[in-house]
């Protein structure tokens, strides 16, 4: 049955193949992208509606909601794919680190401000996470916005850290009410990713033509986005988990199994994405 779904971060990399292929399967695509003119392709080569907003500015993610929840009674999977690692510590307008606002701040912002819309539709929110979540991460919930210890690499790790343990308080909080979740890491994939980052890790596997040579293109990379959209939750996988090549991913960060944190972390992001509203 075909389905209703949006995708952000879907004007480049895993999120376009993602988009190409679910729309090439019949499904309803929505896609949303920072830049305008790339975003514009992408949706004018499906057939496709498209939205435009920058995750560093949270006023774009409120109106982007007001705008999906116009055009759309009903969303079956909303794909939080936006993100990036950059460089040097960066707040952004809305005060916040820009490293954590635009890979989990903004796309929980996104998720809350669409949340009844998807708990009527039974929804899926599919979050696209990393391995750096394990290399990198710990979270401190007192300095989420690292200004004590920070790195591009920890920032980056922190914050898809905290994509995955968003994933197990939405499964706790409101599985019950129909809604799934799961986050995935793609693999290493040779997109646009990190082209902004000061990491000299990062730059060695993304940036390096020679490298790049070795690791998976997108289409590769949007495997599992493209099956956590279209398979049976609690059939073909288990909500509230993180996946790596379609299995519970076994090697992780032990505080992304922390059901606690999840939870704080959840109560805390909600408190300051919703003092700027």
């Amino acid at each position: 049955m075909p389905k209703t779904i949006v995708i952000t971060g879907a004007s480049d990399g895993i999120g376009a193949a993602g988009a190409r292929r679910l729309s090439a399967d019949g499904h309803t695509v929505v896609v949303v992208g920072r830049s305008p003119e790339k975003t514009a392709a992408i949706a004018a080569e499906l057939g496709v509606e498209s939205h435009v907003a920058d995750f560093t500015r949270l006023d774009d993610v409120r109106e982007l909601a007001g705008r999906l929840r116009s055009r759309h009674q009903r969303i079956d999977v909303l794909v939080n794919n936006a993100g990036g690692v950059f460089g040097d510590r960066t707040p952004t307008a809305d005060g916040f680190e820009k490293t954590l606002q635009v890979n989990h701040l903004a796309p929980f912002l996104l998720t809350d401000l669409l949340l009844d819309v998807l708990i009527s539709s039974r929804a899926t929110i599919v979050a696209t996470s990393s391995i750096a979540a394990r290399l990198y991460g710990h979270l401190d919930l007192d300095d989420l916005g690292n200004a004590r210890r920070y790195s591009a690499n920890k920032a980056y790790g922190d914050a898809k850290l905290a994509n995955i343990l968003t994933t197990r308080a939405l499964h706790d909080r409101f599985h019950g009410d129909g809604l799934a979740a799961a986050a995935f890491h793609p693999g290493v994939v040779a997109t646009g990713f990190a082209s902004d980052t000061t990491s000299t890790a990062m730059k060695l596997v993304y940036a390096n033509p020679l490298a790049r040579r070795f690791i998976a293109g997108p289409d590769r990379g949007a495997d599992q986005l493209v099956w956590l959209s279209t398979s049976a939750p609690g059939t073909d996988w288990r909500s509230g988990e993180y996946y790596e090549k379609r299995s519970v991913a076994s090697r992780v960060n032990p505080q992304s199994r922390d059901d606690d944190l999840a939870r704080r972390l959840f109560d805390v992001s909600s408190d300051l994405v919703r003092a700027g509203s």
